[in-house]
């Protein structure tokens, strides 16, 4: 029965005591030094970390920001498809505007005068053939460049002879192996790219753009952004942007990639307006791999349509470039009364930490301990339940309750 007994005794000392702290002075200098350490260090915590560096007296707001990006640049090209050709913002741009990106085409595969008509299939292990009976009209594979018609005929006066199955198309059909190198449009490294950027902190009605009240007109028609230099100026060449990513322009330009312009903007609006600015920074985001070659780069196709003897025709482009995705960050602060007297209280409250760590350690690790237990805790009975006691005691007395009291 000792089971039963000991939860009711548990239960009576739940329900029926209290416990309140005792104040014990106790003269140890390592004890008395560990205090003051751990003290020290919890006001060293809230000061340099809570107050000063994480401005802990602040209010904060995010960041709410539109983005617009304007390109400059012509380049000029001479080939055997296309003879001299020059190439403008209208040109290279795809598509004009988009939401917070950019996107400029470095290099391209073309296809001209496509019309939709029968053609061969370009040769591969599924779509090389000996006879009509390798051929299943109507057949649509997850690469094919249109419908089979059933027939097997020679691929383009191929040598050696090839043949393929026919396909109903756009004829004749893209083929997309050699991506031209040198990239098509290698003078893009000299494009420059002009960004502004309008920021609003809404809880402290604060805006402000990144084309800053001491840039004029002038200044912006000659300036180019430099991070030592001129680290304000909006406008970028794209190879410099690139090769503050740590990667070469030229290589990128080939097959295309992605890149990161960030836009930091972290401002104390304790102090005056003019001291929040915006910080650049770059970074390659699609982060192509050597080790890992499948699929790199960025490329996707558009095609410009055209009538010819009253038949649409078309001519197919195969872009690749360098997307551009303009990022803005921030988080602005100023002094409310609110915060700070809520990390006050919060420092205060750790403060009690100190006195936690120095309990445990006297009372359980110091070989003084159980002295330290015995001035620590002391057990006080019940003030009512003792009087009586001790009143009954003394009417019990052989010599009276006077004869007792002067005892």
């Amino acid at each position: 029965m000792a089971g039963p007994g000991r939860l009711c005794g548990v239960l009576y000392s739940f329900l029926f005591e209290y416990d309140t702290p005792r104040i014990v002075t106790i003269k140890s200098r390592k004890v008395g030094l560990m205090n003051r350490l751990v003290q020290l260090a919890i006001l060293a915590y809230v000061i340099g970390w809570v107050f000063v560096w994480e401005k802990g007296y602040q209010e904060t707001d995010s960041v709410v920001s539109s983005v617009t990006a304007k390109v400059k640049g012509i380049t000029m090209t001479n080939t055997s498809e296309l003879g001299p050709r020059i190439w403008d913002v209208a040109d290279y741009v795809i598509p004009p505007q988009a939401e917070n990106s950019v996107f400029i085409m470095t290099n391209m595969i073309i296809t001209l005068n496509q019309t939709q008509r029968r053609c061969p299939e370009l040769p591969d292990k599924n779509t090389i053939c000996q006879s009509d009976k390798d051929c299943r009209k109507g057949y649509v594979g997850t690469h094919s460049n249109g419908v089979q018609t059933g027939k097997c005929i020679v691929y383009n006066n191929s040598k050696p002879l090839i043949k393929t199955c026919e396909i109903f198309a756009w004829c004749p059909v893209e083929h997309d192996e050699n991506i031209p190198r040198p990239a098509f449009l290698q003078d893009a490294a000299n494009f420059t790219l002009l960004v502004k950027n309008n920021i609003w902190y809404p809880k402290f009605n604060f805006t402000k753009r990144n084309i800053l009240p001491t840039i004029n007109q002038t200044y912006l028609k000659s300036c180019f952004y430099n991070a030592k230099t001129d680290p304000f100026c909006p406008i970028f060449r794209l190879r410099e942007m690139v090769e503050a990513a740590a990667q070469d322009f030229q290589e990128m330009a080939v097959e295309g990639g992605v890149m990161g312009l960030q836009i930091n903007w972290n401002c104390n609006l304790d102090r005056a307006a003019s001291h929040c600015v915006p910080k650049y920074s770059f970074r390659r985001i699609d982060n192509k791999d050597s080790a890992h070659t499948v699929a790199p780069g960025y490329n996707f196709r558009f095609a410009k349509y055209y009538q010819t003897a009253g038949a649409e025709s078309r001519t197919l482009i195969k872009a690749y470039g360098i997307r551009f995705d303009i990022m803005v960050f921030g988080k602005a602060g100023k002094f409310d009364i609110i915060p700070t007297m809520i990390n006050i209280g919060s420092g205060l409250a750790l403060l009690g930490v100190a006195t936690v760590l120095c309990d445990v350690i006297v009372l359980y690790f110091m070989k003084k301990r159980y002295y330290y237990r015995e001035k620590k805790y002391k057990y006080v009975e019940d003030y009512e339940l003792c009087f009586h006691c001790q009143g009954s005691a003394a009417s019990s007395s052989p010599d009276g309750p006077e004869q007792s009291e002067e005892s």
